[in-house]
C-alpha cells in the first residue's frame, strides 16, 4: 500500500508516492522529484551532503522520513536561486571560487543561507562554527568561509 505525502517543494506543490512513509526524505527529492542537486554522503546525517531547507531550517534530510515532510516548505539547492539571479551564496561561492569537486557544495551552500538568514553579519569564528559538521573532503573549508563572508557583506 503506498501512501501520498504532499508538500511544498521550491514554491511548488509537490506529491510522492510512497511505499515506506520512513524512506529518507533525500530519496523522495532525488528519485522521485529529479532534484539531484542535494546528494548522499554518509547517511548519517554528519557530513551534509545532503542537506534542505524545511521551512527556512537547514535540515539533513537523509535523516529525515518523507512523512515528516507533509505539509511543509522544502528547499533544495535548486529553488534557492537561479543561474540568471543566484542566491548571494550562491554567487559568492562562484565569486571565491569556493568549489572543488563540488560534492559538499550543495550542502554548504544550503546551511550557509540558512545560517546568513538567522546571523546576517557573522563572525569567521561564528561561520566555522556554523560549518563545523558540514565535510569537505577536497579541504576547501577556507574558500567557503571566505565566500560566506563575502555573501555577508553583500
Amino acid at each position: 500500500m503506498t501512501q501520498t505525502i504532499t508538500m511544498t517543494v521550491n514554491g511548488r506543490e509537490a506529491r510522492v508516492e510512497v511505499a515506506d512513509p520512513d524512506m529518507p526524505l533525500l530519496y523522495a527529492l532525488r528519485n522521485e522529484l529529479g532534484l539531484t542537486g542535494l546528494h548522499f554522503g554518509c547517511g548519517l546525517g554528519q557530513c551534509g551532503a545532503c542537506t534542505v531547507h524545511v521551512d527556512g531550517e537547514a535540515a539533513r534530510s537523509c535523516m529525515l522520513p518523507t512523512a515528516s515532510a507533509a505539509g511543509k516548505r522544502i528547499t533544495t539547492l535548486e529553488g534557492l536561486g537561479t543561474p540568471e539571479r543566484p542566491h548571494p551564496v550562491q554567487a559568492a561561492f562562484i565569486a571565491e571560487q569556493a568549489v572543488q569537486c563540488g560534492y559538499c557544495a550543495s550542502g554548504m551552500i544550503m546551511q550557509s543561507a540558512a545560517f546568513l538568514a538567522k546571523t546576517p553579519r557573522p563572525t569567521e569564528d561564528q561561520v566555522r562554527e556554523e560549518l563545523v559538521n558540514n565535510i569537505c573532503r577536497c579541504g576547501t573549508h577556507p574558500r567557503v568561509v571566505a565566500a560566506v563572508m563575502r555573501a555577508a557583506r553583500g
